[in-house]
This record gives C-alpha cells, sequence and structure tokens, in this order.
C-alpha cells in the first residue's frame, strides 16, 4: 500500500474544466458531458452500498442464524469478524491490486467474487462452511470500498468531483440508516439465506456494467512482483490466531499451553508484519505516517472508536435476539434508531467540524458515543424500545463527530501522494479495532454468565428486594431455600429466568466497557494537533481530505 495512486492512461481527451482543456475544446464542463462516467462510478456506488450494508443485515440475522445452523452463542462473533479481519487484509492489499489489474478489472472481479462467495454462504449448511465462505466474501468487500472513493477522483474534472464524492458519501450513510430493517424484513418474511441471495444479481450486474463503462487506468503487471507476500502472511496469521485466542484463553484462564502458543503466534506474526513494513522499500502496508504524532494519535482514536461501533452493533442484536426474544424484524427497526440519528446528525456535525476546535469536536463526539454506550448499561431482562431508544441516538449523532475530525487531524499535513495509503492506515485500524471490540465483548457475554447466575441466586436466598426485582421473581421465592435440596419442578421453572437475568448482567458489563475505552480515549484529545484550523476550510479541500476515509462512516 505505497502512497501513489496509479497514472491514468494516455489519452487525448482532456478532462473539460481541467488546466489546458478549456483551450483544447472550448467547452465549458457539464454533467451530460461525463454520462458514459457517470454510469459507470454511481454502479460502482451499488457495489459499494451491497458491501457496506452486509455488515447491518446480518447482525440483525444473527439470532436466525444461530437457530437455523444449531451454533453456540460463543461461536457466532466468527460471523462478523471473519468479514472484518479478511476486510482488514483487504485493505492492506487493495493499493496493490489496484495498480497490478486497474481499476476496473480488479472492482469487476471483486465484485463477481463477493457474489459467488455470497452464494456459497446462502448455501452453507453448517457454521464452518459458512465462516469460509464468510471471510472470502469480506475480503471482496474490502477491497471494492476503498477503489469507489479513489474513482471519483480519477474519473471526473475537479468541477465534478465534490458531486461524485457527494454520491458516494450519501450511499455510505444510506446503508447503515436502512441495513436493520431490510436485513430483518428479509429475515423474517423469507429466510437468512436471502440475506446472501440478493447480493448475486447486484454483484453481478455491477461487474457487467464497470467492464463495459469505467476505464481509469491500466494494469501494471510489475506490480505483482512488489506485493510483499511475507508480511501479507504474518498479517494474516497474526489476526487468526488473535481471534481464536480471544475464544479460547478466556474459559482456559489465560493459563492453557495452547493459550501461551496462540498468544506467541499472535505476536510473532504481528512482529514480523511491522517489521517488514518498515524495513521493505514496498511495503505492504507504508506505516510512515505514524512519525507524525497527530497521525498516531487519531490512528488510536480510530481504533477505539472501531471497538464501540463494531461492538456495539454486535451485541444489541444478541440482547434482543436472546434476552427479549425478539425476531429479525423487530430487531431491525430497533436498530434502525442509530442509523437515522447518524443521518440526521451528519449536516450538524460538518458544521462543528469546519468551524470547532478539531479537540473540541472529538470530545463531544466521543464523549456522546460513550455515554450512549454506558446508558446501554442498564438494561434489565425486560428493556425494550422505549430503554434502548436514547442511547442509540446518543451514539449515532456522536459517529461523524467521531470521524470528521480524526480524518482532517490525520490528513491535513500530508501531501496529496500520500493521502491513499495514510487513509488505508486508519481504515486498517478502525478495522482492527472492530474485530478486538467484538472479541471482548463475545468474551464476557460467554464467560460471565454462570458466575453472575450463582451470584444472583446467593443474593436472592439472602433476600435481596433489588436483585429479586431485577430478576423478575418475587422476593420470598427464594428466601433462605438451600438450592440444593430445593423441588426439581422449582428449579426447571427459576433456572431460564435466572439465566437470562445472568445474560442481561454480562450485556451491560459488556456496554461499561465499551463506553468505558471511549470515555478514557479522551485523555488523548490534547495531543491532538491540526495544521490548519477547521474554521478555515473551504468546502472542496475538506471534501477531498473526507472521501480517502468517508466509507468507515457507515457501520
Amino acid at each position: 500500500m505505497r502512497c501513489s495512486l496509479p497514472n491514468p492512461p494516455p489519452s487525448n481527451r482532456l478532462h473539460k474544466g481541467e488546466p489546458g482543456a478549456g483551450a483544447a475544446n472550448g467547452a465549458h464542463v457539464t454533467a451530460k458531458s461525463y454520462r458514459r462516467e457517470w454510469i459507470g462510478f454511481t454502479t460502482m456506488c451499488l457495489g459499494l452500498f451491497m458491501a457496506i450494508l452486509d455488515i447491518q443485515i446480518v447482525a440483525t440475522a444473527l439470532p436466525r442464524i444461530a437457530q437455523s445452523l444449531h451454533t453456540p452463542l460463543d461461536e457466532l462473533s466468527w460471523v462478523q469478524t471473519a468479514y472484518l479481519s479478511a476486510e482488514v487484509i483487504a485493505i492492506a492489499m487493495s493499493g496493490r491490486l489496484t495498480r497490478a489489474l486497474s481499476t476496473r478489472w480488479l472492482f469487476a472481479l471483486a465484485t463477481f467474487t463477493f457474489s459467488v462467495m455470497s452464494l456459497g454462504c446462502a448455501l452453507s449448511h453448517d457454521f464452518v462452511s459458512l465462516i469460509v465462505w464468510r471471510t472470502l466474501q469480506g475480503y471482496a468487500a474490502g477491497t471494492v470500498i476503498p477503489m469507489v472513493f479513489a474513482a471519483g477522483y480519477k474519473m471526473f474534472p475537479t468541477s465534478l468531483k465534490q458531486r461524485a464524492i457527494l454520491i458516494a458519501g450519501t450511499v455510505a450513510m444510506l446503508a447503515p440508516t436502512v441495513g436493520p430493517f431490510v436485513g430483518g424484513y428479509i429475515t423474517e418474511k423469507l429466510t437468512w439465506n436471502w440475506l446472501f441471495l440478493l447480493n448475486i444479481p447486484i454483484g453481478l450486474f455491477a461487474t457487467v456494467v464497470v467492464i463495459a463503462f469505467v476505464q481509469i487506468d491500466e494494469a501494471d503487471r510489475s506490480a505483482w512482483w512488489t506485493i510483499d507476500v511475507p508480511a501479507f502472511v504474518a498479517l494474516s496469521v497474526s489476526l487468526a490466531s488473535f481471534q481464536a485466542l480471544l475464544k479460547v484463553a478466556p474459559p482456559d484462564h489465560w493459563v492453557a499451553v495452547r493459550d501461551a502458543l496462540l498468544l506467541a503466534v499472535t505476536l510473532g506474526g504481528g512482529f514480523v508484519f511491522v517489521r517488514r513494513c518498515l524495513g521493505n522499500h514496498e511495503p505492504l502496508v507504508d506505516l510512515t505516517p505514524l512519525r507524525h504524532a497527530g497521525f498516531a494519535v487519531a490512528c488510536v482514536y480510530n481504533f477505539v472508536l472501531g471497538v464501540g461501533l463494531f461492538g456495539s452493533l454486535y451485541v444489541l442484536p444478541l440482547f434482543l435476539g436472546f434476552v427479549r426474544f425478539h425476531s429479525p424484524l423487530e430487531i431491525g427497526v430497533i436498530m434502525t434508531v442509530m442509523g437515522v440519528s447518524q443521518l440526521l446528525a451528519a449536516p450538524f456535525a460538518t458544521i462543528a467540524d469546519r468551524r470547532l476546535p478539531a479537540q473540541m469536536v472529538v470530545f463531544i463526539g466521543f464523549a456522546l458515543f460513550g455515554a450512549g454506550a454506558i446508558a446501554n448499561a442498564f438494561e434489565t431482562p425486560r428493556s425494550d424500545f422505549s430503554d434502548l431508544l436514547w442511547p442509540q441516538i446518543l451514539r449515532g449523532a456522536a459517529l461523524l463527530f467521531c470521524i470528521l475530525p480524526i480524518t482532517n487531524v490525520a490528513l491535513d499535513s500530508l501531501p496529496a501522494e500520500a493521502l491513499s495509503n495514510a487513509s488505508g492506515v486508519l481504515n486498517f485500524m478502525r478495522n482492527i479495532g472492530g474485530a478486538v471490540g467484538i472479541g471482548l465483548v463475545d468474551t464476557i457475554i460467554n464467560v460471565r454468565p454462570p458466575a453472575i447466575g450463582k451470584h444472583l441466586v446467593d443474593l436472592m436466598v439472602a433476600g435481596d428486594a433489588k436483585t429479586a426485582a431485577f430478576v423478575g421473581l418475587p422476593v420470598d421465592m427464594l428466601r433462605g431455600v438451600d438450592v440444593s435440596r430445593a423441588d426439581p419442578s422449582d428449579v426447571k421453572f427459576v433456572t431460564p429466568i435466572i439465566e437470562r437475568a445472568a445474560a442481561t448482567v454480562a450485556f451491560n458489563e459488556a456496554w461499561v466497557l465499551i463506553g468505558s475505552m471511549l470515555l478514557v480515549s479522551l485523555l488523548l484529545v490534547p495531543l491532538l494537533r491540526r495544521s490548519s484550523a477547521g474554521a478555515g476550510d473551504a468546502p472542496g479541500p475538506a471534501l477531498e481530505r473526507l472521501a480517502y476515509d468517508v466509507s468507515p462512516a457507515a457501520p
């Protein structure tokens, strides 16, 4: 992932509105004069919508997938972490692959692959095969997303670039808004398999149209020889080992031999990856921007944001499905609140980013996001839409207040040729944070409930009225009872109620973890430094910087 973008092929056609274009053809640039390019670009945006949507629509169907494939809760997170981890690797490879294949052929190959892998997901009859197909699907999606915004810059003259980026940004914002409802509706009215089957005609359509209408650059075959295969392997092994470690280590209390081996592989792979990226002339990921303090702090914030964003999108549907027993459509309706809130808050976030210091905007964003997470930590087994409304509004409204200033701080002082690589590093950190966040949340909600359940029973035996009210049982039901000698019918009645209450407490602890990480990150706000004041940013330059990193605005 080097800093330079592929050079466009030699052409006698000068972009109207570009320097020298007026003298060459004397025409005024219009959108109609780029009709072919608009067809190709809007089709690429359709592929972008499909790739971003796939995280959201699958989230609402997780409980139904678990039921259909007979998957225990402690394995369910693989559906999302496999996708995210593959996206991380794809982001690292996307720049080099674009040079090697050209934008047109890489995008066509990625959307075609996404369609085929979606078919594999839909036809999966066991959990292992679903995860294999889901991983390959994530790799294709991670290749698609970065190309769309770069294409908007390379396909159009200066006067039309902002329109192109606005279209792509709107698509990226729309996907998380409609995603939960669409996913819930499809799963409810059809089956979860159709979440993947619907990708196939869209992906094949995008593949054909992009091949026919997109011509941005030419393939550079020599780029294949610059791919750092050992770094690629090291990154892949490190991420896979880390996800496995988060799964198996907590039940072992981190003392088993396999835990030590997985930790060693994770650290060793990460060390090899970083060492090669720093020492290679053509690194897989150019890490040199991390030498800038502002960029490094922005990457830390992106990591924390990934933990909060993807962690919250994972834990909420599980609570609604396994504790509240909601249908996929009901889950989708409830989760739509966050997407709508994000969409409505977007204009205010943009204004704040232009007029306020970056530190203040970041503080507002992360404080709101953290508050929204902590507010969710007061759930009871009976919490529902009204109880979850304001926490979701806070998190949705906060998202762009987090993303915009971080992006500007990170990219503001970098030269134009370095933006593509630097944005790739930012996305890289956010996706890794997402995988870590889901892993940490998954550990809490799977490991903690047995101990919590025992503690709840002890409190009820002692006659604690608050605990009885939380669990939903009469205070006298277990007071003074010897549980070991209790009537089997009473135990059978009480056990599922206690288990739901224990699961709720575990979900609350997960929300506390997410919120605490977001709020603790506020200590780094004074370290954020922006080379130019946000208040002086013209709309054009602000859009140009944001374009390289706007896609992660969609969870």
